[in-house]
């Protein structure tokens, strides 16, 4: 599947990343309400968690220790969970939101103080909580699966407290399968992309090292072979001691630049920050750009009486920013859950449950706070003084005017529209000539100027560097600009944060072949060496194919196939949370295998049972008995509502057989009615989703009635969302259940299987043989489970 993906995003480039960003696009904008909502629902969710009875909890035996302390613990997550991304953003981030389109400047009316604190809370917001939460549920709950109950360190194993023997079968496979991919393409992107960065401060801080393919292959290779080296010496050697090193590389660069830069003003921003994030998280954290997503830009504004300023045609914010931003980030967020997630997880052995929430969600958001305030509010203080000094961002065509120059030296400098690109100069280009013009300047000496500042800083940043227009300079180069500022320090910063940087990467793509090898090799906490550095290998060479082929188009591709798969994660994610709850009850041992259950799984239809049973002695009728299941669980897609019946049957008494068999087949021929109508009325679509829904909530009502008849604990949130995926599988588990615990014969008594537990009965000669076939739904009255009387007859 790698190789097919990298092979085709090589050989089509732009058709890869056309389809690729369709893909990316088209999630954005149908499922921000899910992404959004999400993660609000998961942050409210490990807040509960931090005050609950589990937090005591111990990721490992009750008497376990950590296995590394506070410092290098939090720096090793810290600098797998964050990579190079905070390089990257940290000061471009609130500069573009800042000078950019969104809700925020649309507002002509809105303070020019108040645009710079929204810009830095949205900033906050991408980074802070809602972030980090993702690899907490993920990293809590494989923690808890792998150190508590010891099953293998794989994502599958997230998922066993809901579904348990069967996440070695194909569906805990296909979890961990693309675990596997989504991980090597987003480190094989991070590392991609960010080589590029790498390059432009490079070239920065020596010209001759050229912006190139050839520089960045180079590159990719260098942190690829460093990368090799610390995975193969290992966790405790290689990758901690780097994860060390590029942590307090990161506290030199902030501490330094806090002390460089106006000290005061930004405590001062770190300060209001922190309370501006706070005081706006609960509306932030819900806003989904529903009105601005209607892409109409606020049509009849004038009808309502809303007054507009001249030039300004909508206060509404672009429909695509959501997606551009946010839904990118939670996306990017989300798919690198699995990596960062189970890598946290694996460092984590010996933590409380409190300990690990507050070391992985709220320890890194203050620090990442710190990291954004410092850098980005230099940014923005940096972007409002060169605004102010006559910096911008122009279009003129500086090669044509350095050739007009030679030609023409003397002539008195006046502006054409040729000097620019398009035939047109914008208002910056028009001032930057005339201020010039004014002065006397003439083209000679408007040359000498260019070559002295270079084609890419004229007219954007000061002789010194003290100054520049950042939000005309491009994302990877608004770091190095901001560190030249510093004066003489300023090359020494470039080269130290280029060494900080790569760093990062480093232990972005060691930690994540570490973490692939152990997904490759079902949870082997050590994988074999030759494995790990297959695996590393194969990350540069991902990397390098793409970029070489199809330079950055294909690592964009790639990209939005990772953040792409968010999608699945985010479903993933949310079943997730159910199975968290459900393994610290396992933990705490409020739910014992003693439980009362259903006699089968809803999964048991599907084939999904451990492949280790196909050398089980019992294979044979096992699966002639799944395949039975399988047929009923077809036939069930049709017949649904007379298993719907049978159950109310059971559970209620004869007389709701036949209504309840009338109002659910009427609603599920309406169904499919319906979708039929839709070739001749339009619209017939939504009407038979709603029956659907009506037909859903009935077979989820009965289900609950089953569970409160037979003690099964469960939910009703449960009860609909399974009947809504799986109807099918939850008729049969009903029918099948009732039937071998309530309406008891000589025939189904002989049928039952293989259950635990013993029965109550009021014929003491009733053969312990046959008592022994009997469902665990038998137990004794005094426990508060379900019992059952068989008669002699019986």
């Amino acid at each position: 599947i790698i190789i097919a993906f990298i092979a085709w995003s090589i050989s089509n480039p732009d058709t890869a990343s056309a389809e690729f960003g369709s893909w990316q696009t088209w999630i954005g904008k149908q499922f921000t309400w899910f992404y959004i909502g999400s993660q609000d629902v998961w942050a409210i969710f490990i807040v509960a968690i931090v005050f609950s009875k589990y937090s005591s909890l111990k990721l490992g035996k009750d008497d376990s220790e950590p296995e590394y302390n506070d410092a290098t613990w939090f720096s090793m997550l810290f600098a797998c969970g964050v990579s190079t991304g905070l390089f990257f953003y940290g000061v471009a981030e609130p500069v573009l939101h800042y000078t950019g389109k969104n809700r925020y400047s649309a507002d002509p009316f809105k303070p020019d103080n108040t645009l710079a604190q929204e810009a830095m809370n949205v900033t906050l917001y991408h980074w802070g909580l809602h972030g980090w939460v993702v690899y907490t549920i993920v990293g809590l709950l494989m923690g808890v699966m792998s150190h508590r109950e010891g099953l293998p360190m794989t994502l599958k194993s997230c998922f066993y407290p809901l579904i348990g023997e069967k996440i070695f079968g194909w569906i805990g496979d296909l979890i961990d399968i693309l675990s596997v991919i989504a991980t090597l393409f987003g480190v094989c992107t991070s590392l991609g992309l960010g080589t590029i960065q790498i390059n432009e401060g490079l070239n920065l801080l020596n010209e001759n090292i050229e912006i190139s393919t050839r520089s960045q292959v180079i590159i990719i290779w260098s942190i690829t072979t460093v990368a090799t080296v610390s995975v193969l010496s290992g966790l405790k050697n290689g990758i901690r001691r780097i994860s060390e090193f590029c942590f307090c590389c990161g506290m030199v660069l902030m501490c330094a630049t806090l002390f460089l830069d106006n000290t005061v003003y930004l405590l001062n921003l770190y300060t209001q920050s922190i309370g501006y994030y706070f005081n706006w998280l609960l509306q932030i954290g819900f806003h989904s750009d529903a009105f601005e997503q209607l892409d109409t830009n606020s049509p009849g504004q004038e009808d309502r009486n809303r007054f507009l300023p001249d030039g300004v045609e909508s206060t509404s914010g672009p429909s695509t920013w959501m997606n551009g931003w946010t839904i990118f980030y939670w996306g990017w967020w989300i798919a690198w859950c699995p990596f960062v997630g189970m890598f946290i997880a694996k460092i984590s052995y010996g933590r409380t449950v409190k300990e690990f929430i507050l070391g992985t969600m709220a320890a890194p958001s203050v620090y990442v706070f710190m990291w954004l305030v410092i850098f980005g509010g230099a940014g923005l203080r940096m972007e409002r003084e060169a605004a102010q000094y006559n910096l911008c961002c122009h279009n003129l065509n500086l090669s044509h005017i350095v050739d007009m120059s030679q030609n023409s030296p003397n002539v008195q400098l006046l502006l054409r529209d040729s000097m620019c690109d398009d035939g047109a100069c914008n208002a910056c280009s028009e001032k930057l000539i005339n201020s010039r013009s004014s002065e006397g300047m003439n083209f000679g000496e408007l040359r000498i100027e260019i070559n002295q500042l270079g084609f890419d800083n004229w007219g954007k940043t000061t002789q010194s560097r003290n100054l520049t227009r950042l939000s005309c300079r491009g994302t990877e180069q608004m770091w190095f600009d901001m560190m030249m500022s510093y004066g003489d320090l300023g090359n020494f910063l470039c080269g130290f944060s280029l060494m900080s940087l790569v760093l990062y990467f480093v232990t972005s793509s060691d930690s994540g072949s570490l973490v692939i090898d152990c997904l490759a090799s079902n949870g082997y906490p050590e994988p074999p060496a030759l494995q790990r550095l297959f695996w590393a290998v194969i990350e540069g060479l991902s990397a390098t194919a793409l970029l070489v082929a199809g330079k950055k188009k294909t690592l964009v591709a790639l990209q939005a196939v990772a953040i792409a798969s968010g999608l699945i994660y985010t479903v993933l994610m949310c079943i997730a949370c159910v199975a968290l709850w459900k393994a610290f009850k396992i933990a705490t041992g409020e739910t014992t295998q003693d439980t009362p259950q259903f006699k089968i799984d809803v999964l048991d239809p599907v084939l999904c049972d451990p492949l280790s049973e196909i050398f089980s002695s019992d294979f044979a009728s096992r699966t002639k008995r799944k395949f039975g299941l399988f047929l009923k669980f077809i036939l069930n897609i049709l017949i649904a509502p007379v298993s719907v019946a049978k159950a109310a049957k059971l559970i209620y008494g004869s007389i709701y057989m036949i209504p309840t068999l009338i109002f659910t087949t009427l609603f599920l021929l309406l169904f499919v009615f319906l979708h039929l109508l839709q070739t001749a009325v339009e619209g017939s679509w939504a009407l038979a989703w709603v029956c659907y829904l009506i037909f859903i909530f009935s077979v989820s009502v009965v289900r609950q009635g089953a569970r409160q008849k037979l003690r099964i604990p469960g939910n009703a949130v449960e009860d609909f969302f399974l009947s809504l995926v799986l109807y099918p599988s939850v008729c049969l588990q009903m029918v099948e259940t009732l039937e071998t615990s309530i309406n008891v014969t000589p025939i189904k008594l002989k049928d039952l299987g293989e259950r635990n537990g013993a029965i109550s009965h009021s014929n003491p000669d009733l053969p312990d043989g046959d008592l022994e076939k009997v469902g665990n739904f038998n137990h004794d009255i005094k426990n508060g489970q379900p019992t059952i009387n068989i008669t002699k007859e019986e």
